[in-house]
């Protein structure tokens, strides 16, 4: 069974930086896309950043271009997403999920598996 458990979110204040993991299990993730999302109160789940298999390509939502970094490590079977220089607007659950098929892509539904998520919150 496709597991993904996200953990590393918590409170910081503005200016401040987090590290997100995403542990995969339950099959080889090593040839599929991952990606990031997030889910502010009262909004709709956004895309933030997505990679590639290989850790070749990546992808940024742009209103976290220039301060997150997506990376993986697909010996472990995982994928990180720093944040750097955080912001109020970044408070929202963060998801992991994984594609099945190649290629980067942006909206929920192209994703086929979701983690739990976990809570980011920025002060001000």
């Amino acid at each position: 069974q496709v597991q993904l458990v996200e953990s590393g979110g918590g409170l910081v204040q503005a200016g401040g930086s987090l590290r997100l993991s995403c542990a995969a299990s339950g099959r080889t993730f090593s040839s599929n896309a991952m990606g990031w999302f997030r889910q502010a109160p009262g909004k709709e789940r956004e895309f933030v950043a997505a990679i590639a298999w290989n850790g070749d390509s990546t992808f940024y939502a742009n209103s976290v271009k220039g301060r997150f970094i997506i990376s993986r490590d697909n010996a472990k079977n995982t994928v990180d997403l720093q944040m750097n220089s955080l912001k109020p607007d970044d408070t929202a659950v963060y998801y992991c999920a994984v594609r099945f098929s190649a290629g980067l892509r942006v909206r929920v539904g192209e994703y086929d598996h979701w983690g739990q998520g976990t809570q980011v919150t920025v002060s001000s």
